[in-house]
């Protein structure tokens, strides 16, 4: 290879190889979620964040105790036609415009408000006089969240247990896409009918002491495409465009370069 040559295209290879490298490579700040997150550094969850029930939720309770017959009273089936096969079914509680759930023998209990917990503490001091060391297993049947915008798979998650991080929805929903902006991420919630709206920036740790970083029942979590999202599908297609002119023209440099 003729080393005066090669210095004369030198400066051309150069800014090919940087055109290339320019066009391969995305800013981190698209897509690394926790930037400001130093290495081995330890966050201590101090998020209290309990679920508390709302107007209109589906719960199922379950009282047992070491004489079913005591218990039979306080749960409610729906029975099975006969000849189905099938077992009854355990009817789930709702709760009313009042916050209140209409239950068996004891009649109608508020538990707006409260969490699981705490409603099995008041459910037991309300059975005291009917059952002796009930076991009370509560379940929020409808807690769903729906993860919209920018993101793989939008769409309503059914959720099983009582809780539920922003991350573990977005989890669900195929993570945020390249088109999705992580610094305003929306959850839109509701109390009572009036909707409230929150914004939590993902790129910075502070997000895990979000009001919102811990999503309740019926949350909607939208994802806002970033400016350049509309015309990405153009982009991309220039950009391969641009990658390929760049390796026809490394091409003919190196076929030059060999010649001379």
């Amino acid at each position: 290879m003729n080393l005066p040559m090669f210095q004369k295209f030198k400066p051309a290879l150069i800014a090919v190889v940087s055109a290339c490298f320019a066009f391969s490579c995305s800013p981190s700040k698209d897509v690394v979620y926790f930037q400001d997150a130093a290495q081995f550094e330890t966050l201590v969850d101090d998020n209290t964040f309990t679920t508390k029930f709302k107007v209109d939720d589906l719960v199922s309770i379950h009282i047992s105790t070491l004489d079913p017959e005591a218990s039979a009273p306080f749960n409610l089936y729906r029975g099975a036609e006969e000849g189905t096969g099938m077992r009854p079914e355990q009817v789930n509680y709702l709760v009313d415009k009042n916050g209140e759930i209409d239950f068996p023998v004891i009649g109608k209990v508020k538990i707006e408000g409260l969490s699981p917990s705490e409603t099995r503490s008041l459910l037991r001091e309300k059975l005291k006089d009917y059952l002796k060391d009930p076991i009370i297993n509560i379940r929020i049947r409808n807690f769903t969240v729906t993860v919209l915008g920018a993101v793989n798979r939008p769409g309503t998650y059914p959720i099983n247990g009582e809780q539920i991080t922003i991350m573990e929805a977005l989890g669900y929903a195929g993570d945020i896409n390249i088109k999705g902006r992580k610094d305003n991420v929306m959850v839109i919630r509701d109390f009572d009918g009036t909707k409230v709206y929150n914004r939590i920036n993902l790129n910075q740790k502070e997000a895990l002491k979000s009001p919102v970083y811990y999503l309740t029942q019926n949350d909607v979590v939208y994802v806002e495409p970033n400016k350049s999202g509309k015309s990405q599908s153009s982009l991309d297609q220039r950009a391969s465009i641009a990658i390929s002119i760049v390796s026809t023209l490394i091409t003919s440099a190196v076929i030059l370069l060999t010649r001379n």
